[in-house]
Protein backbone atom coordinates (compact mmCIF):
# COMPACT_ATOMS: atom_id res chain seq x y z
CA UNK A 1 0.00 0.00 0.00
CA UNK A 2 1.08 3.56 -0.65
CA UNK A 3 1.90 5.62 2.45
CA UNK A 4 -0.70 8.17 3.54
CA UNK A 5 -0.73 11.49 1.72
CA UNK A 6 0.80 14.02 4.11
CA UNK A 7 -1.39 17.10 4.58
CA UNK A 8 -0.85 20.50 6.18
CA UNK A 9 -3.76 22.75 7.10
CA UNK A 10 -3.40 26.54 7.26
CA UNK A 11 -6.00 28.35 9.34
CA UNK A 12 -6.76 31.61 11.12
CA UNK A 13 -9.83 30.83 13.21
CA UNK A 14 -12.04 28.07 14.54
CA UNK A 15 -10.61 25.21 12.53
CA UNK A 16 -13.89 23.63 11.42
CA UNK A 17 -12.34 22.72 8.07
CA UNK A 18 -9.38 21.18 9.89
CA UNK A 19 -11.76 19.10 11.99
CA UNK A 20 -13.61 17.95 8.89
CA UNK A 21 -10.38 16.75 7.27
CA UNK A 22 -9.24 15.09 10.50
CA UNK A 23 -12.55 13.26 10.75
CA UNK A 24 -12.50 12.11 7.13
CA UNK A 25 -8.89 10.95 7.33
CA UNK A 26 -9.63 9.01 10.52
CA UNK A 27 -12.36 6.91 8.92
CA UNK A 28 -10.69 6.43 5.56
CA UNK A 29 -13.08 8.52 3.49
CA UNK A 30 -10.25 10.34 1.70
CA UNK A 31 -9.98 7.47 -0.74
CA UNK A 32 -7.81 4.54 -1.67
CA UNK A 33 -4.64 6.50 -0.86
CA UNK A 34 -5.27 7.46 2.78
CA UNK A 35 -4.37 10.96 3.93
CA UNK A 36 -3.11 12.22 7.27
CA UNK A 37 -2.85 15.75 8.66
CA UNK A 38 0.74 16.05 9.86
CA UNK A 39 1.09 19.82 10.35
CA UNK A 40 -1.11 22.79 11.21
CA UNK A 41 0.00 26.40 10.79
CA UNK A 42 -2.04 29.34 12.07
CA UNK A 43 -1.69 33.05 11.35
CA UNK A 44 -3.50 33.76 14.62
CA UNK A 45 -2.08 32.66 18.00
CA UNK A 46 -5.59 32.70 19.50
CA UNK A 47 -7.18 30.49 16.84
CA UNK A 48 -9.32 27.69 18.24
CA UNK A 49 -8.00 25.56 15.41
CA UNK A 50 -4.75 25.29 17.38
CA UNK A 51 -6.66 23.60 20.20
CA UNK A 52 -8.24 21.20 17.71
CA UNK A 53 -4.75 20.34 16.44
CA UNK A 54 -3.50 19.76 19.98
CA UNK A 55 -6.47 17.51 20.78
CA UNK A 56 -5.74 15.49 17.64
CA UNK A 57 -2.03 15.23 18.41
CA UNK A 58 -1.04 17.18 15.30
CA UNK A 59 2.02 19.48 15.51
CA UNK A 60 1.07 23.15 15.15
CA UNK A 61 2.99 26.36 14.52
CA UNK A 62 2.03 30.04 14.59
CA UNK A 63 3.31 32.54 12.02
CA UNK A 64 1.83 36.04 12.31
CA UNK A 65 1.80 38.37 9.33
CA UNK A 66 2.47 41.41 11.51
CA UNK A 67 5.69 39.83 12.70
CA UNK A 68 7.08 39.64 9.16
CA UNK A 69 8.51 42.60 7.21
CA UNK A 70 7.00 41.45 3.90
CA UNK A 71 4.49 38.99 2.48
CA UNK A 72 7.38 37.08 0.95
CA UNK A 73 9.01 36.65 4.35
CA UNK A 74 5.66 35.68 5.87
CA UNK A 75 5.23 32.96 3.25
CA UNK A 76 8.82 31.76 3.71
CA UNK A 77 8.25 31.29 7.44
CA UNK A 78 4.90 29.58 6.86
CA UNK A 79 6.43 26.92 4.67
CA UNK A 80 9.37 26.11 6.96
CA UNK A 81 7.39 23.73 9.21
CA UNK A 82 5.45 22.46 6.19
CA UNK A 83 8.60 21.37 4.40
CA UNK A 84 10.10 19.99 7.61
CA UNK A 85 7.02 17.75 8.00
CA UNK A 86 7.36 16.40 4.45
CA UNK A 87 3.93 17.75 3.46
CA UNK A 88 2.69 16.78 0.01
CA UNK A 89 -0.51 18.83 -0.09
CA UNK A 90 -1.44 22.05 1.74
CA UNK A 91 -5.10 22.76 2.49
CA UNK A 92 -6.29 26.24 3.44
CA UNK A 93 -9.27 26.32 5.78
CA UNK A 94 -10.39 29.78 6.86
CA UNK A 95 -6.88 31.16 6.30
CA UNK A 96 -7.23 34.93 6.01
CA UNK A 97 -3.80 35.93 4.72
CA UNK A 98 -2.55 36.18 1.15
CA UNK A 99 0.27 33.79 0.30
CA UNK A 100 3.18 33.86 -2.07
CA UNK A 101 3.24 30.31 -3.41
CA UNK A 102 6.80 28.94 -3.47
CA UNK A 103 7.92 27.08 -6.61
CA UNK A 104 8.05 23.70 -4.89
CA UNK A 105 4.38 23.98 -3.84
CA UNK A 106 2.93 25.19 -7.14
CA UNK A 107 -0.13 23.05 -7.83
CA UNK A 108 0.04 21.56 -4.34
CA UNK A 109 -2.12 24.01 -2.36
CA UNK A 110 -5.93 23.89 -2.21
CA UNK A 111 -8.44 26.34 -0.75
CA UNK A 112 -12.16 26.13 0.00
CA UNK A 113 -14.25 29.27 -0.48
CA UNK A 114 -17.89 29.57 0.71
CA UNK A 115 -19.30 30.91 -2.56
CA UNK A 116 -19.34 30.04 -6.25
CA UNK A 117 -16.17 31.65 -7.59
CA UNK A 118 -15.83 34.01 -9.48
CA UNK A 119 -18.75 35.57 -7.58
CA UNK A 120 -18.44 36.89 -4.02
CA UNK A 121 -14.73 36.31 -3.70
CA UNK A 122 -11.49 38.23 -3.31
CA UNK A 123 -10.09 40.43 -0.58
CA UNK A 124 -12.53 40.96 2.28
CA UNK A 125 -14.87 38.16 1.21
CA UNK A 126 -14.58 35.62 4.00
CA UNK A 127 -16.86 34.01 6.55
CA UNK A 128 -20.07 35.85 7.34
CA UNK A 129 -19.17 38.69 4.94
CA UNK A 130 -19.62 36.31 1.98
CA UNK A 131 -23.09 35.18 3.00
CA UNK A 132 -24.22 38.72 3.80
CA UNK A 133 -23.15 39.81 0.30
CA UNK A 134 -24.95 36.87 -1.28
CA UNK A 135 -28.20 37.74 0.48
CA UNK A 136 -27.87 41.44 -0.29
CA UNK A 137 -27.38 40.68 -3.99
CA UNK A 138 -30.56 38.63 -4.09
CA UNK A 139 -29.05 35.70 -5.96
CA UNK A 140 -30.96 32.42 -5.88
CA UNK A 141 -28.00 30.01 -5.77
CA UNK A 142 -24.81 30.02 -3.71
CA UNK A 143 -22.41 27.26 -2.75
CA UNK A 144 -18.72 26.54 -2.29
CA UNK A 145 -15.62 26.19 -4.44
CA UNK A 146 -12.42 24.19 -4.08
CA UNK A 147 -9.57 25.68 -6.10
CA UNK A 148 -5.82 25.58 -6.41
CA UNK A 149 -4.10 28.54 -4.78
CA UNK A 150 -2.06 31.13 -6.63
CA UNK A 151 -0.76 34.55 -5.55
CA UNK A 152 -4.21 36.22 -5.61
CA UNK A 153 -7.20 35.88 -3.29
CA UNK A 154 -9.65 33.16 -4.43
CA UNK A 155 -8.25 33.12 -7.94
CA UNK A 156 -6.55 29.84 -8.83
CA UNK A 157 -7.93 27.10 -11.13
CA UNK A 158 -11.22 25.59 -9.91
CA UNK A 159 -11.26 21.92 -8.91
CA UNK A 160 -14.88 21.44 -7.84
CA UNK A 161 -18.02 23.35 -6.88
CA UNK A 162 -21.22 22.50 -5.03
CA UNK A 163 -24.38 24.61 -5.21
CA UNK A 164 -27.10 25.25 -2.65
CA UNK A 165 -30.36 27.19 -3.01
CA UNK A 166 -30.69 30.57 -1.34
CA UNK A 167 -34.02 30.51 0.48
CA UNK A 168 -36.38 33.44 0.97
CA UNK A 169 -36.04 33.35 4.75
CA UNK A 170 -32.29 32.74 4.86
CA UNK A 171 -30.04 34.56 7.28
CA UNK A 172 -26.24 34.62 6.95
CA UNK A 173 -26.16 31.90 9.60
CA UNK A 174 -28.65 29.54 7.96
CA UNK A 175 -27.05 29.97 4.55
CA UNK A 176 -23.59 29.42 6.02
CA UNK A 177 -24.75 26.19 7.64
CA UNK A 178 -26.09 24.83 4.36
CA UNK A 179 -22.97 25.84 2.44
CA UNK A 180 -20.67 24.34 5.08
CA UNK A 181 -22.49 21.01 4.81
CA UNK A 182 -21.43 20.93 1.16
CA UNK A 183 -17.89 22.02 2.02
CA UNK A 184 -17.61 19.00 4.31
CA UNK A 185 -18.24 16.73 1.33
CA UNK A 186 -16.46 18.41 -1.55
CA UNK A 187 -13.15 19.31 0.14
CA UNK A 188 -12.29 15.75 1.17
CA UNK A 189 -13.35 14.61 -2.28
CA UNK A 190 -10.88 17.06 -3.87
CA UNK A 191 -8.13 15.81 -1.55
CA UNK A 192 -8.92 12.23 -2.53
CA UNK A 193 -8.69 13.10 -6.24
CA UNK A 194 -5.33 14.80 -5.64
CA UNK A 195 -4.09 11.76 -3.71
CA UNK A 196 -5.09 9.53 -6.59
CA UNK A 197 -3.20 11.74 -9.08
CA UNK A 198 -6.43 12.61 -10.90
CA UNK A 199 -6.18 16.42 -10.97
CA UNK A 200 -4.39 17.97 -13.95
CA UNK A 201 -4.06 21.75 -14.23
CA UNK A 202 -4.40 22.93 -17.82
CA UNK A 203 -4.12 26.72 -17.83
CA UNK A 204 -7.11 28.14 -15.96
CA UNK A 205 -8.91 24.80 -15.94
CA UNK A 206 -8.54 21.64 -13.89
CA UNK A 207 -9.18 18.39 -15.66
CA UNK A 208 -10.38 15.51 -13.47
CA UNK A 209 -8.89 12.33 -14.90
CA UNK A 210 -10.64 9.00 -14.87
CA UNK A 211 -9.06 6.25 -12.78
CA UNK A 212 -7.65 4.64 -15.92
CA UNK A 213 -6.02 7.91 -17.03
CA UNK A 214 -4.33 8.65 -13.68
Amino acid sequence: MNPPLRLAVLLSGGGTTLQNLLDHAADGRLGCMPARVVQVVSSNPQAFGLIRAQQAGVPAAVVERRGCPSREEFSRRLFEPIRAAGVQLVCLGGFLQLLRVPPDYQGRILNIHPALIPSFCGKGFHGRHVHEAVLEAGVKISGCTVHFVDDEYDHGPIVAQRAVPVLEDDTPETLAERVFAQECQVYPEAVRLFAEGRLRIEGRRVRVLSESEA
